[in-house]
Parts: C-alpha cells; sequence; structure tokens
C-alpha cells in the first residue's frame, strides 16, 4: 500500500487554485517532484483529457481526477486538501478534497483494485470526515491504507468503525454475486468508464447503497480495469430489469436482450442511483418500456429510453459517420502507404503491370528487364517485383474502402446485422462507380433498413435467427436492390461530374477549394469536420491512381499539408514566445512538432482544449493559407499520410514544406497577437 501514496504526495490546505486545471496541474507536479513522473505536463495533460470526457466531481465536496498513463512510473495517488474549493463539476457544488490517481500503462491488477477499492471509500462519509479533520500528512496517508485493507469491523484509534474499510475491500475484491434483501424485484447492473478505474467503481457501490435502502436486491459487474466477473446467465435470467451506467460499450451486451434497460452516464450512477433503481422498477413494469436489442453490443437507436437522456439527431449523425469513417482509416493507411511505396520503387507507369508481374512471378522466379517499364530497371528485377507487390497489396487494401465505410456506417445504426447489408451496398456503390457519395447513401439506407427489421416484433422462437439470417439476407436485399437498380446510376453520375470538375480545376477554383478544405482541416483537429474532408480526399486517391487523373491527388496533398498546420503553428508559437503559454504547453510543443510533420492534427489538442476561441481561429487561417498555397503550386500526393516522412510519394515536395511552413508560422504569429491582445474577452468567455 505504501507503494500507492506517501506524506510527499499529499498537500493540506497550501494549495490555492481558482480552476480544476490549476488543481490537476499542481498534482501532477507533485507527482513529479516525488519522483513518481519524469513527464509531468504528459501526466496533466492525460488527466485533463479524461477530466474533458466527463467531470469527475462528486456528492460530499470530493473530486477524483485519474487516468491510465505513461507517463507515471508506477500507480500513484496524489492528494489536496483545498484551502479553497474548486468546482469540479459535481452537482451539490465544488470539491474540497481532491485525489489524483495515476494508473500506469500495463499496470498489475494488485494495484487496480486497491485503487478501485479506494475509489469506493471516497462515497462514505466518516472517510471524508476523517480527511477533513487530519492533522498532518501522515495521518491522511494511514486513512487510506486502512481504507483499502480489509479489517474486522472493530472500533479504531480515530474513533471510526472499520465496517467502512470491510466495505471498501469488498470492492477491492470485488464479486459480482454480492446480493441484498430482496422485498421489492430483482434488478442487474453493469458500470463501466472509459479508463475503469474510479467511476466504474464508485457507480456500482453507490447503486448497490441506494438498491439496501429501497429493497431490491442488485447484482453489479464491474467492467473496470482490475476485471470483471461476468454476471451469470441465470442471474440475469431472472432480473427484472437491466441498468447500464456506462460510459462506453457494455461488453457483451446481447446477454441482456430482451430485457427492460436504464441506460445514463455512469456519473448518473453517482449521483442519482436511488433513482435509477427507481426507474428499473417502474421499466419492469412497463410493457412499452425500451428493451436492450438482440444481436449486437451497441444501443444503436441512440435512446436511452427511461434513463431521460436521448441522443440528439445531430449527435446521432455524426456518431453514426464518424464510426464509418474511424473503421475505413485504417483500410486507407494500410493501402495508401503500400501503393506509395510501389510507386517509390515501381515507378508511376507500375499501375500497367504491377497486377500481372505479382502474380506471374516470385522471389525465386524474378521477373526479367523487358518485362518491367523502364521505370523499374532503375532498381532492378527484385525492386521491380516487389514494388509490383506492394502495389498491388495497397490496391487490395484501398478496394475495400468504400464497402469499409458503407458497412460500419450501418454498424453505427443497427449493430452487428447492419454489417453485411452495408458492405454490399457499399460494393454496389464501388462496382456501379458511385464513390465516397455513394459509399454514404448505401450504408446510410442499409442501416436505416436493418434497423427496421430490428424493431420488428416477432415470436420469441424467431428472435434468435433475425440478427444472425433473417435481417442480414432482407436488408441486404432491399438495400442492395435499391442501390443497384434505383440510387446507384444517378450517383454514379453525379460522382462522375463532381471527378471532372476537380480534375478542370484550374487558376482561382483550385485555390478557393484549397482554402475551403485547410478551414476544413484545422476546424476540429481530428473531429467531424476534418474527418469529412479527410474521407473526402482518400476517396478518389484510388481511382486517381488507377485513371491517372490529378484533381484528387491535388486535394490529397492539400488536405495533408492542411493538418500539420495547428501542431506545427502550436509549436512553433511556444518557442517564439514561450511566456503566453503554462509549463505544460510548452512541453507539449516539443512533442507537436513531430506530430505536426507526421500529419497527427491531433497534436494541438491539449491547446485547443485549453484555449479554444483564439487556437482554432488561429489553425483556420494558418490552415487556409497553405490549402491555398499547395493548390496554388499544383503539389499532389499518392500517400494519404505521413506527411514529411513519405517525400517518396509527394510531387514538388520542397514546395509541398513551403506550403506547410508558411501556414504553421501564420498560425503561430496569429495565436500569439490573439493571447497578447484578445486575453481578457476570450478567457471569460472560455
Amino acid at each position: 500500500m505504501n507503494t500507492i501514496i506517501t506524506p510527499d504526495l499529499v498537500s493540506l490546505d497550501k494549495l490555492t487554485a481558482g480552476s480544476k486545471r490549476e488543481v490537476i496541474d499542481a498534482l501532477a507536479a507533485l507527482v513529479g517532484s516525488a519522483g513518481r513522473s519524469t513527464a509531468v505536463s504528459e501526466l496533466a495533460a492525460d488527466v485533463w483529457a479524461r477530466e474533458e470526457t466527463s467531470e469527475t466531481g462528486m456528492p460530499g465536496g470530493i473530486a477524483i481526477p485519474h487516468c491510465r498513463t505513461g507517463a507515471v512510473t508506477e500507480a500513484t495517488l496524489a492528494f489536496a486538501r483545498l484551502a479553497q474549493p474548486v468546482d469540479f463539476g459535481s452537482t451539490d457544488g465544488p470539491a474540497d478534497l481532491v485525489f489524483m490517481i495515476a494508473a500506469p500503462d500495463g499496470a498489475d491488477q494488485a494495484h487496480l483494485k486497491i485503487l478501485s477499492a479506494l475509489a469506493t471509500s471516497l462515497i462514505n462519509d466518516e472517510f471524508l470526515a476523517d480527511l477533513r479533520s487530519a492533522d498532518s500528512e501522515q495521518r491522511v496517508v494511514d486513512l487510506v491504507a486502512e481504507a483499502v485493507q480489509p479489517a474486522p469491523v472493530t472500533a479504531n484509534a480515530g474513533g471510526r468503525s472499520s465496517s467502512s474499510s470491510t466495505a471498501a475491500s469488498t470492492a477491492g475484491t470485488r464479486d459480482a454475486t454480492e446480493k441484498t434483501t430482496t422485498t421489492v424485484g430483482r434488478l442487474v447492473a453493469v458500470t463501466a468508464c472509459p479508463t475503469g478505474i474510479a467511476h466504474t467503481y464508485m457507480a456500482a457501490d453507490s447503486l448497490k447503497k441506494a438498491a439496501r435502502e429501497a429493497g431490491v436486491e442488485l447484482q453489479v459487474e464491474t467492467q473496470g480495469s482490475s476485471g470483471a466477473t461476468p454476471l451469470g446467465a441465470e442471474t440475469i435470467a431472472a432480473a427484472d430489469a437491466v441498468i447500464f451506467a456506462t460510459d462506453v460499450d457494455v461488453r457483451d451486451r446481447h446477454r441482456f436482450a430482451g430485457k427492460p434497460v436504464i441506460a445514463s452516464r455512469v456519473k448518473r450512477g453517482i449521483d442519482e442511483p436511488a433513482k435509477m433503481i427507481a426507474e428499473a422498477l417502474a421499466a419492469a413494469k412497463d410493457p412499452n418500456a425500451a428493451v436492450v436489442p438482440s444481436g449486437g453490443s451497441g444501443d444503436s437507436d441512440g435512446s436511452t429510453a427511461a434513463s431521460g437522456e436521448r441522443e440528439g439527431f445531430g449527435r446521432a449523425t455524426q456518431r453514426i459517420l464518424m464510426t464509418g469513417v474511424s473503421y475505413m482509416i485504417p483500410f486507407v493507411a494500410a493501402g495508401g502507404l503500400l501503393i506509395a511505396l510501389g510507386f517509390l520503387l515501381g515507378g508511376y507507369n507500375i499501375t500497367e503491370v504491377a497486377t500481372d508481374v505479382a502474380l506471374g512471378n516470385s522471389l525465386w522466379n524474378l521477373p526479367t528487364p523487358d518485362q518491367l517499364p523502364e521505370e523499374f530497371l532503375g532498381w532492378g528485377s527484385l525492386g521491380g517485383y516487389l514494388g509490383s507487390v506492394f502495389f498491388t497489396l495497397g490496391g487490395a487494401a484501398m478496394g475495400f474502402l468504400v464497402p469499409a465505410l458503407a458497412g460500419y456506417i450501418a454498424f453505427g445504426m443497427a449493430d452487428r446485422p447492419g454489417i453485411a447489408p452495408g458492405f454490399t451496398a457499399g460494393a454496389i456503390a464501388l462496382t456501379m462507380d458511385a464513390g465516397f457519395i455513394g459509399g454514404i447513401v448505401g450504408g446510410v439506407l442499409a442501416g436505416a433498413v436493418a434497423l427496421w427489421f430490428r424493431k420488428l416484433s416477432v415470436p420469441r422462437w424467431l428472435s434468435g435467427l433475425m440478427p444472425v439470417v433473417i435481417i442480414p439476407l432482407l436488408a441486404t436485399l432491399v438495400a442492395g436492390g435499391l442501390m443497384l437498380l434505383v440510387l446507384g446510376g444517378p450517383i454514379a453520375a453525379l460522382t462522375a461530374a463532381l471527378e471532372g470538375w476537380l480534375n478542370g480545376m484550374t487558376g482561382s477554383a483550385a485555390i478557393l477549394l484549397g482554402i475551403i478544405l485547410g478551414l476544413m482541416m484545422c476546424f476540429d483537429l481530428g473531429g467531424p469536420v476534418n474527418k469529412v474532408a479527410y474521407s473526402f480526399a482518400v476517396a478518389g486517391l484510388s481511382a486517381a491512381v488507377a485513371e491517372g487523373s490529378t484533381g484528387p491527388l491535388m486535394i490529397m496533398a492539400t488536405v495533408m499539408a492542411a493538418g500539420m498546420v495547428p501542431p506545427l503553428g502550436m509549436a512553433f508559437a511556444t518557442f517564439i514566445d514561450a511566456r503566453l503559454f503554462s509549463p505544460a504547453e510548452r512541453e507539449n510543443g516539443k512533442t507537436a512538432v513531430l506530430l505536426g510533420a507526421a500529419f497527427i492534427s491531433e497534436g494541438a489538442i491539449p491547446f485547443a482544449a485549453a484555449d479554444p476561441l483564439r487556437v482554432l481561429p488561429a489553425s483556420m487561417i494558418g490552415g487556409a493559407v497553405t490549402g491555398a498555397m499547395t493548390m496554388a503550386f499544383g503539389i499532389t500526393s499518392y500517400a494519404p499520410h505521413g506527411g514529411i516522412f513519405v517525400p517518396f510519394a509527394i510531387d514538388n515536395f520542397w514546395l509541398f514544406l513551403v506550403a506547410v511552413l508558411a501556414g504553421s508560422i501564420v498560425t503561430a504569429f496569429t495565436v500569439i497577437a490573439l493571447k497578447r491582445w484578445a486575453r481578457k474577452g476570450v478567457t471569460s468567455a472560455a
């Protein structure tokens, strides 16, 4: 236990901070001064990123910011009793007791169980009272040690019964079969949060406590970092209703199919456990209550029913499209870079013979020079053969781009029953040259049809066949048939017209498109708008390579160049005027150089999170400059990713660098100007 917290990781009434970010930074510095971290800024950034996902303020004046990170050398707990309470987002006011938990990547289960047990102790009023009255750092260490170790129910030296410690230690050993006395009903619950350290177990204990008070039998499955014991099939079958208090997907959600469900974020399980228990009991008696859908792991209709939270249209659309794009990108990265390597070894005429060379030869039977285009000869027969292999593999991977986009859009709408219809509709779109637009339309159509079939009320004997056989069959027939017979032709004509317009762009029209793409790439740093621009670029890459058209290649170069600007611009700004940035931001600036050079726009997110109203506009201005210059120079890229690390795939590479550096410098001086002369108004707005 003494490896988790020591007196030098405790601050009593010394820390004065005006915001939760300042508290997190101070606690991260405390961890660093204790020798637990050599990357304090990275630790603070990781904790802050988790805090932005879901605020960690809890009822009772406590906060428990936490994360899993590679920035600490061992599992660590830092504690501060604040001189002035700070708002961490709790419903009952600011927090004066702050625990910061940092679990290293790959932490062992023993440490994770200790940290989880501590989290559950924080709902105990006597434990919190002892912390508020502690007169020394060592006393805090002793209290924490007592909280996470089993002890008999006897009075201790501090006058506090160790029953709370026993409850906490029970949380540390986590048994999913714990029961309460049944007088009203039977419920089961699943709790889970992104890091699986604190909220997961606090929500579980809060729900159990509320269930005991209501006389309800409740069994909880905690899907956390320290492991989980799944609820038994008989237990689930006997339950009247299910509670999901989660911020991530429930593992094996199909186990609960057909059960009335109350679903909400994990924090609600901590803040309003009694309400969730009451809602679950009401849902168990309501024949019209929402139930867990069969056949998948996600609640794809976006409804959380009786929880009072319903996913809006905009958020649902964003989630669905981002699901498709996120699953598509690995195909793009693998296929695009393999194609670029093929060009490096085999030249840009490789498209004419690559498949024949790759399939008709082997490492033991290399092609002869007369079988290869002239560009191959500089690398010899081996180079030419490998170039053909890389290009063929890359082309095969890129061939899945549109089907994968459509398939996983449908998955985002209808879960697993939508995958087969979505892939089929996407393949039809690809066959009919309907491209990126056809993939989106086909995916949405397949997902909508599959979701409609999922919502049909069918006899119980038929429900088991629906997600595996009937829905994929009928949805594929309907969605694929509509794409083939009705929608594919018009969309293909639209796509052809769009490609013709892009290929014919010159002068001011191309520059205007570059400005628009630059603005989109820098608008949300890897978010939906950024991904739309990126997907638009990569969708035309494969066809452009095969047909020799330059318009889509120019778009690809523009998108990549503009996406490099935000992290590079922020890095340059920290070098030019370091006084305007916090120590953590100055450290992040060093990392942002490499991230920006590799075309990872997310490297600017720590800056944007701290100061969005100045960082994002500055990034967009620089991105627009780079986009316009890239288009004006006529730069092309055969690679969808890599930044400066794929110079062989970028035509006019030195002009590409000029455009990126110009936009980055514009971003740097713009953000410096905004920080100097727009400080007061922007800060208050933020």
